[in-house]
C-alpha cells in the first residue's frame, strides 16, 4: 500500500544566524520562523515565495536576484495527515523522490533521517514512529550556502569563475550559476512523497543485460535479489517470463540463497534498435517470487534485447569512437539535454513534450549533461520506446571537486541508486563521470597531470559501476582527456572554438571522431522575448535584461559577453549590425540553423571517421537567450526543421566545395539498402542543375552528383529527393558571408515552405 502525501504543506522560513546552521537533529520551534506561507509540494521554497506575494516574477527582467537574500534561510516543511498502518506487520517505510538538499527529517517529533544529497531519493523506515490516526511529519532544510562555507576550501577546489559554492554540494550545479542557468540556489521536496509499506518476503533487485549477440541468439545476463524472513530457502522458486508480441522466453530457478545469477540464451530475438536502425522492441519482463507454491511478490518492467560496445583509440591521427548496436556500427545524431525547468518539481511536466520533439527531429542519442539532474523513470521510458539512446553522464560538471575521500560515501550511495534505477532500460547507452573536469584539468596548466588525481571519476565511480552495472561502459569524463593529449587530438570533443564563423577551420578541420558538444545561438521569437524581457528593453539589446538571461553573474561583471557574441555572429553572416529586433531574430536564426545544421551534415560527410554529433542544445530550461533551438515556451527557432530535414535515416545532402565542384551525397545511416531519385535545383530561378537516381547501399555514403558552381555565388539549392517513393527535401548555402539581409529573408521563407 502507498499513500501519497503530497499537496499543501505548511512552510516556515528561518532566518540563519552568523553564517552557520543550526545544529542539526532539532527542529527549530515555529515561533522563531520570520514568517510562514502555503507550500506545494513536489515544489520549491522560491516558488511558494512568489505565489504568496513575497518575492517578483524570477523569469521577469532580473527578479530573480531577488532570491539570492534567501539563499541564507533555513525552511521547514510541515504536514499533519492520518495513517491507519498495515494489518500484516509489513515494514514500512518513508520515501522522498528528491529533497533539496541538506535537511532533518522529522516524525512526530523524532529525528528519523538525514540528508545532504538533491540528487537522489531518500528512504527511512517509519514503522516504529508512526501512530495510528493523526501524524505531523516536518522537513528541515538547511541554508546550503551556510552548510558549505563551514567547507576547508583547500586551494585546488573550486567551481571555477562565481562557481565556488558547488564542490562541496551533491545539488544540480547549474543552481549555483550557469551560462545557460540563473543562479537559484532552491530548496525544497522536489519530487513525490509518501509512506508505502513491503512484505518481509519480497524482490529487492533484478538485473538484465545483454553481452552479445550472435548469429540469431542473445546472450542475456540475469540476476535477481530478495529478502525473507523465511527459517529456510528450501521452498522458494523464482520464474522470469518475458513476451514481446508473439516471442516469448522463460525460465525458473530453485534458489539456495537470496542472491541468484546466471546467463539465458534467448532464441531469435526481437533486438532493440536505435531510431533509423530498426524497430524499438521492448520486452515485458516478470520477475515472480515464490515461496511453497505461492505467488510471494513480483516486479515486470520493460527491457530491450541489444548488445552495445564501444570501440576508442587515442593514436594521434586514428582516433577512434564508434558505437556497435547489436555488432553493426551506428552513426549516432541528437542533443545535449538540460533539466527541462530551473525549479526541478516541474521537469516531469515537460519530459513528454521534449522526448516527442526529440524524435520528430530524428534523434538517435541525447546526452544527459552532468550540470543538471538524474530525470524521472519516465524519461527513460519514453526513450525506451522512441529509440533515443541516453549518454548518462554522472551530476558532476566544471569543477575541481574535493579530493580527501569525505565525500565518497555520499557519491557512492548517490551512485548507486541511479544506478539500480535505470540499468535495465535498453536507451541506457554508456555512462560518463561528469562534464568537461578533464578539459578543466587540462586548462589549467599545472606541472604535471593531475587529472590522475581525480579519485571520484577513476575510482569511486568505477568502483560503483563494476558491482551494479559490470557490462556497461564507461568514460571518466566528458570529454575524456588522458595525460599527454590536447582537448584538440582526443576522440571526442566539445567542439566550441571561438564561435566565429560557423564553416571556419576550427569547425571544418576538427579532429574530433565524436561530438559530444556544438552550438550557436539565436535569438528567441519577439513574442517569447515579450514574456521576460520588459518592453522599454527589448531594443536595443545591450541592457541588464538582456544580461539577465544571457546568462552571467551579473554582481561581479556586465554580463554581456553572449548577447556581443550573437551580435557578432550576425555581423560575420550579413556583413553589418542588426538595425532592429526583427532583424536580430531572423539573422541570429538563419545563423544557428546554418551552424547546427553543418554541424550536423559535415559530421555526416566524414563518416566513418566521424561516428557521431550531439549539438548544444534542443529546449532551455528557463527563459533565456542561447543556443537551445527550441525555447523554453516550446517555440521553435528556425533551426528545428532544419535539423530535422539534415537527421533523416537516409539524407541527401551537399558537401563543402572541393575540385571545382560541391559534392551531392546521400548517407544512408540504416541497415537496408535505399532506393534514391533526386533533383538539386537554384530556389530562386527554378533552373535544375543535376537529377538523377542512385541506389544507397546500406550504412553508408554515397557519392550521387557534383555541382560545378563558383564558389563565389551566392545560391540557395533545393534538394529534393524521394527514398523508396517517400518524399524529402533539404537545401544547401552556397559561396561566403557576408549575404545580403533581404536576400536571407526571402531564403528564410523558403527554406520554411520546404
Amino acid at each position: 500500500m502507498t499513500q501519497k502525501l503530497n499537496g499543501r504543506w505548511e512552510l516556515y522560513c528561518h532566518k540563519e544566524k552568523g553564517g552557520k546552521n543550526p545544529p542539526f537533529g532539532v527542529l527549530p520551534p515555529k515561533e522563531d520562523a520570520a514568517f510562514h506561507i502555503p507550500a506545494a509540494v513536489p515544489g520549491e521554497a522560491q516558488l511558494d515565495l512568489f505565489a504568496a506575494g513575497k518575492t517578483p516574477d524570477p523569469f521577469f527582467a532580473d527578479n530573480y536576484y531577488s532570491y539570492i537574500p534567501y539563499e541564507s534561510c533555513g525552511w521547514v516543511y510541515e504536514k499533519t495527515f492520518d495513517y491507519t498502518p498495515p494489518e500484516n506487520g509489513n515494514e514500512v517505510f518513508l520515501r522522498f523522490g528528491g529533497i533539496d538538499t541538506i535537511a532533518d527529517i522529522f516524525l512526530n517529533g523524532e529525528c528519523v533521517g538525514h540528508t545532504e544529497n538533491m540528487l537522489t531519493e531518500q528512504v527511512f523506515s517509519v514503522r516504529e514512529v508512526l501512530r495510528s490516526g493523526e501524524n505531523t511529519l516536518a522537513v528541515h532544510i538547511f541554508s546550503a550556502v551556510n552548510f558549505i562555507r563551514q567547507k576547508p576550501y583547500p586551494v585546488n577546489v573550486h567551481g571555477g569563475g562565481d562557481r565556488m559554492q558547488l564542490p562541496y554540494l551533491r545539488k544540480a550545479a547549474h543552481s549555483v550559476g550557469w551560462d545557460i542557468f540563473p543562479r537559484m540556489m532552491t530548496a525544497g521536496l522536489w519530487r513525490d512523497v509518501e509512506l508505502y509499506d513491503v512484505p518481509a518476503t519480497r524482490i529487492t533487485q533484478t538485473y538484465f543485460s545483454v553481452s552479445d549477440v550472435c548469429e540469431g541468439r542473445a546472450r542475456l545476463r540475469w540476476a535477481v535479489r530478495f529478502a525473507s524472513d523465511a527459517d529456510d530457502l528450501a521452498d522458494f522458486e523464482v520464474k522470469i517470463s518475458a513476451v514481446c508480441g508473439e516471442h516469448t522466453f522463460g525460465f525458473s530457478v530453485k534458489p539456495v540463497f537470496t542472491a541468484l545469477n546466471g546467463s539465458y540464451t534467448v532464441e531469435d530475438p526481437l533486438l532493440w534498435w536505435p531510431k533509423g536502425y530498426g524497430e524499438q522492441h521492448l520486452y515485458t519482463v516478470t520477475t515472480a517470487l515464490y515461496y511453497k507454491g505461492a505467488l510471494a511478490d513480483a516486479k515486470t518492467e520493460k527491457i530491450g534485447l541489444r548488445s552495445v560496445k564501444l570501440e576508442r583509440d587515442f593514436t594521434p591521427g586514428q582516433q577512434k569512437f564508434q558505437f556497435y548496436v547489436n555488432n553493426e556500427p551506428v552513426f549516432l545524431r541528437g542533443s545535449n539535454h538540460v533539466p527541462t525547468d530551473v525549479f526541478h518539481s516541474r521537469a516531469k511536466g515537460r519530459i513528454e513534450k521534449t522526448v516527442s520533439m526529440l524524435s520528430e527531429l530524428g534523434c538517435n542519442v541525447i546526452r544527459s549533461w552532468g550540470g543538471g539532474i538524474y530525470e524521472d523513470d519516465l524519461f527513460y521510458e519514453k526513450c525506451d520506446e522512441n529509440g533515443i539512446f541516453i549518454w548518462q553522464d554522472f551530476a558532476f560538471g566544471n569543477a575541481l571537486y574535493p579530493q580527501d575521500g569525505n565525500m565518497d560515501g555520499n557519491i557512492t550511495e548517490e551512485a548507486e541508486k541511479l544506478v539500480k534505477r535505470i540499468r535495465n532500460h535498453a536507451c541506457l547507452l554508456i555512462y560518463a563521470a561528469d562534464n568537461e573536469i578533464d578539459m578543466r584539468y587540462v586548462n589549467m596548466d599545472f606541472p604535471e597531470a593531475r587529472v590522475t588525481e581525480n579519485r571520484i571519476a577513476l575510482l569511486v565511480l568505477p568502483n560503483v559501476l563494476s558491482q551494479h552495472d559490470p557490462y556497461r561502459q564507461y568514460l571518466r569524463s566528458s570529454p575524456e582527456a588522458p595525460f599527454g593529449f590536447a582537448l584538440t587530438n582526443v576522440p571526442e570533443q566539445h567542439t566550441w572554438g571561438a564561435r566565429a564563423w560557423y564553416k571556419d577551420d576550427f569547425y571544418k578541420h576538427s579532429s574530433a571522431a565524436f561530438i559530444g558538444e556544438a552550438g550557436y545561438h539565436g535569438c528567441p521569437a519577439k513574442e517569447s522575448l515579450a514574456k521576460f524581457i520588459p518592453e522599454e528593453d527589448l531594443w536595443p539589446v545591450l541592457n541588464r535584461s538582456y544580461a539577465a538571461h544571457s546568462t552571467e553573474d551579473l554582481r561581479t561583471g556586465e554580463g554581456l559577453d553572449r548577447i556581443r557574441m550573437m551580435l557578432k555572429q550576425v555581423r560575420i553572416l550579413c556583413g553589418r549590425d542588426a538595425e532592429s529586433l526583427d532583424e536580430l531574430i531572423l539573422v541570429s536564426q538563419f545563423a544557428q540553423a546554418e551552424a547546427v545544421k553543418f554541424f550536423i551534415e559535415r559530421s555526416l560527410f566524414l563518416r566513418p571517421r566521424r561516428t557521431g554529433v550531439i549539438w548544444w542544445n534542443l529546449a532551455d530550461g528557463w527563459p533565456q537567450i542561447s543556443d537551445a533551438v527550441v525555447d523554453y515556451y516550446y517555440n521553435k527557432k528556425m533551426a528545428f526543421d532544419v535539423i530535422r530535414r539534415s537527421q533523416y535515416p537516409v539524407t541527401a545532402f551537399i558537401g563543402e566545395c572541393s575540385g571545382w565542384k560541391y559534392p551531392l551525397v546521400i548517407a544512408n545511416c540504416t541497415l537496408e539498402d535505399a532506393a534514391v531519385e533526386y533533383t538539386v535545383s537554384d530556389a530562386d530561378t527554378g533552373e535544375i542543375l543535376c537529377e538523377g537516381k542512385k541506389t544507397a547501399p546500406a550504412n553508408r555514403n554515397t557519392a550521387a552528383a557534383g555541382l560545378q558552381i563558383p564558389t563565389s555565388a551566392k545560391r540557395l539549392l533545393k534538394i529534393e529527393y524521394t527514398v523508396n517513393g517517400i518524399k524529402q527535401t533539404n537545401h544547401f548555402i552556397t559561396g561566403f558571408p557576408p549575404y545580403d539581409t533581404e536576400t536571407l529573408r526571402r531564403w528564410a521563407e523558403e527554406i520554411g515552405k520546404m
